[in-house]
């Protein structure tokens, strides 16, 4: 029987299983639909939320939704404090990371809240070199949840930070991860495994491919809405990731698939990845570009109602 192992993205998130099943519905509907059990696919949700947040979202009707007016509706649940620097090291990549997301400095931020909270509407920064984050017309307040979350769930990935999201737990936030996702591709008994991976989670399944020893192979790896190209991120991978030589192939036997849209914020600084995972400088991965609808482009609703999502996930499966 083929599998599909999912792995989730930035944020907070319901739990886990309402959470897997949104995913599901969300693959399977409307015209095209994919419903993995009625053809005959098993699957699994790795989850990683409560690593980082103290307790799921229960507004889970959000996590269906496009209509972009909630924290929920833009992956920006949860509502992280700011990430604190251990060393200069950790401060120059969190500094490099936000300049992706704006170069607007926090007094211009809040000037910009107030515009918007006067005009009655957001107010989106259109000038030129404006970063994705800004020409996204959403307010403020929202951009600033998303630019958070991003920077806390992965600086604390990155650099395996020691994390208590409630009392009495304390997590190595990568090394907790990356076990969860570890055990759920050893617990896989099938002849034909895919990985489909969002956000962050695509990053999460790239460090563990490529630099975790003893890590199981898979057949295939489709990436959604992927960081993977930011220089700051495949910094963080060396010396295992090499631009001519990144991709997984010891761990990877098949294809890798990475699916974006241009106006995703949390790609759109450099969403062609196959220039930067070379193997033995030969290109591998396929970049595949959509057109998700709306202001929020990341939507992983939005990404699995793609044809080319559901035809490569059918090819990848042998359906």
């Amino acid at each position: 029987m083929p599998h599909v192992t999912f792995i989730h993205g930035l944020a907070n998130k319901p739990e886990a299983q309402k959470l897997y099943e949104i995913w599901l519905r969300a693959l399977a509907r409307g015209d095209g639909g994919l419903d993995l059990a009625a053809e005959g696919v098993s699957s699994r949700l790795v989850y990683w939320a409560d690593v980082l947040y103290a307790q799921p979202d229960p507004d889970v009707a959000a996590y269906e939704s496009t209509a972009e007016r909630s924290a929920e509706e833009v992956d920006a649940s949860g509502n992280p404090p700011p990430p604190v620097a251990a060393n200069a090291q950790e401060q120059a990549f969190l500094d490099a990371m936000r300049a992706n997301f704006t170069r607007l400095s926090d007094t211009e931020i809040a000037a910009a809240e107030a515009a918007e909270a006067a005009a009655g509407a957001p107010q989106p920064v259109t000038a030129p070199g404006a970063t994705p984050l800004e020409r996204i017309p959403l307010p403020w307040w929202l951009k600033k949840r998303i630019m958070a979350a991003q920077l806390r769930d992965a600086h604390h990935y990155l650099f395996n930070v020691e994390h208590s999201p409630r009392p009495g737990t304390t997590y190595r936030v990568q090394t907790e991860i990356r076990c969860r996702f570890i055990d759920a591709l050893k617990a896989v008994d099938s002849d034909r495994h895919v990985v489909v991976a969002h956000s962050m989670g695509t990053f999460i399944a790239y460090d563990c491919l490529k630099r975790v020893p003893g890590c199981p192979p898979i057949d295939a790896l489709i990436t959604l809405g992927s960081p993977l190209g930011i220089d700051e991120l495949q910094d963080c991978f060396k010396p295992e990731w090499t631009r001519i030589d990144g991709y997984p192939a010891s761990h990877l036997r098949d294809a890798w698939v990475n699916l974006f849209d241009r106006l995703d914020v949390v790609c759109g600084a450099d969403p062609k990845i196959a220039n930067d995972f070379l193997s033995a400088g030969l290109k591998r991965i396929t970049d595949t570009e959509v057109n998700n609808s709306g202001w929020w482009r990341h939507s992983l609703v939005k990404y699995f109602g793609q044809p080319a999502l559901r035809d490569n996930l059918r090819r990848l499966l042998d359906l």
